[in-house]
């Protein structure tokens, strides 16, 4: 069979629909499975998994430390992922792909600002609303007696609104600026060091999957990965 290469990211071991692809709930039993396919396709088959240095190691490498998987799984990392530093110098990418992303980044810029000014007057006047309510309940004979509970009420209600529109706020300014482009170092190492050695992407990002479509390059969902390189090793290699 032509040799195969592959080119991963952190998601193509840490997702969690790489988990449920496989069947199992926790990180190091499906990291495990991963590895050994990977590890079984590298030995039956020549096939090799690349990953991007030190950026995309590190972040995995971090991620299974925190998530306590043992030492003989990150050794397994060592031994069968082919690390390498993609060489920014001399790849050569299309210009247009550039100006493409520079707009892309400016309308996502754009769209923020503007979440951001509608969340500040959504916050506003439902505080507003929400004071008026309470000093129309107030009992004007009792004003006096209770002007500390009132402060005090105002202030519950305007840190319980600040609090909604903040997590909203949050979520909407993640997703205009973040989902669907490339956010990290990481993800752009991917893909350069994809370009560099002709290697398929294996990722479960949708920033990466779209750029890797404008540069030409192969994709594999990362939920589907397991799956490949079994199909590889029934056909080519070694029955699982």
């Amino acid at each position: 069979m032509q040799k195969q290469r592959f080119c991963i990211d952190t998601t193509a071991i840490t997702d969690t629909e790489v988990r449920s692809s496989l069947g199992v709930d926790g990180i190091s039993e499906s990291t495990k499975i991963m590895l050994d396919l990977i590890a079984d396709s590298r030995v039956n088959l020549g096939i090799s998994c690349h990953i991007p240095y030190p950026s995309v190691y590190d972040e995995l490498i971090g991620f299974l430390k925190r998530e306590n998987c043992p030492k003989e799984t990150i050794i397994k990392v060592d031994t069968w992922l082919v690390k390498k530093t993609p060489n920014r110098y001399e790849i050569k990418l299309p210009a247009e792909l550039l100006y493409e992303y520079i707009r892309d980044i400016r309308e996502r810029i754009n769209k923020g600002m503007r979440i951001g000014e509608n969340a500040m007057y959504e916050s506003a006047s439902v505080s507003y609303l929400s004071i008026k309510g309470c000093n129309s309940n107030q009992n004007d004979n009792t004003k006096n007696t209770k002007n500390v509970d009132t402060n005090a009420t105002h202030k519950e209600h305007t840190d319980e609104v600040l609090s909604k529109t903040v997590k909203s706020f949050r979520n909407k300014y993640r997703t205009a600026l973040r989902t669907g482009t490339l956010d990290s170092a990481p993800d752009l190492d991917v893909l350069l060091l994809a370009k560099e050695l002709d290697a398929a992407v294996v990722a479960s990002d949708e920033g990466i999957e779209k750029w890797a479509q404008r540069l030409g390059l192969r994709f594999v969902k990362a939920k589907d990965f397991p799956f490949i390189l079994k199909e590889y090793l029934n056909t080519y290699g070694n029955k699982i």
